[in-house]
């Protein structure tokens, strides 16, 4: 029996289980400026696993480094999913959002018209 692809699933499953809450940290503390945190490391990983010979783990450390480079991706819609009140915004950082609510006025609602909630917050 050949179970390197369970391996190889399992590990996925729970690369991306790590990387969703910490995407969701990483905007709360950091802001979306810490996309760069995610690129460097999809890079690094992307080089460490052309030099593993383990084909199982090298593929999956290519995982972690693509899920990193989609981390980049999420950090980005993250912030949107804070400003239309879909997670809670970092106290710390409320001016920053609140100039960004201003800044993009109803192209946060664009795909949300009926989120009454936040046009209330816009106005």
């Amino acid at each position: 029996m050949n179970f390197n692809g369970i391996i190889v699933g399992v590990s996925v499953f729970l690369i991306i289980g790590i990387c969703h809450p910490i995407t969701i940290k990483m905007e709360y503390y950091w802001g979306k400026r810490s996309w760069m945190v995610f690129c460097a490391a999809g890079i690094i990983l992307s080089v460490i696993s052309l030099f593993v010979e383990n084909m199982v783990l090298s593929t999956i450390i290519a995982a972690f480094a693509f899920s990193c480079f989609w981390g980049i991706h999420e950090i980005l819609s993250q912030e949107m999913r804070v400003l239309r009140g879909w997670f809670p915004e970092n106290p710390a950082r409320h001016e920053y959002y609140e100039r960004r609510r201003a800044e993009l006025g109803d192209k946060i609602l664009k795909s949300y018209p009926d989120h009454t909630d936040l046009r209330k917050k816009l106005k």
